[in-house]
């Protein structure tokens, strides 16, 4: 793992010690790595929704496509944590 600092106003790092304190994150780096993992995660969504918008309409009936999205949801819920 590398380091990397930062610089924040004070009521930001007010907030990050706010969310340790509560007990969500032992440090201010899990935090800030939480963060970066959702906002990549965020990003392939988006990419990944632009994608199916120009993708060609599919023949499954609307049944069978929430079947299939059902199934993707949860293999993406049981995916191991990005690092």
């Amino acid at each position: 793992m590398t380091t990397m600092n930062i610089s924040l106003p004070e009521n930001l790092k007010s907030y990050v010690d706010q969310r340790m304190t509560s007990g969500d994150y032992s440090s201010a780096s899990e935090y800030v790595r939480e963060l970066i993992r959702l906002d990549r995660d965020s990003r392939e969504l988006r990419a990944t929704i632009l994608e199916g918008t120009e993708s060609p309409l599919s023949e499954k009936n609307p049944d069978e496509l929430m079947t299939a999205l059902r199934a993707l949801a949860r293999a993406a819920a049981w995916r191991p944590e990005h690092s």
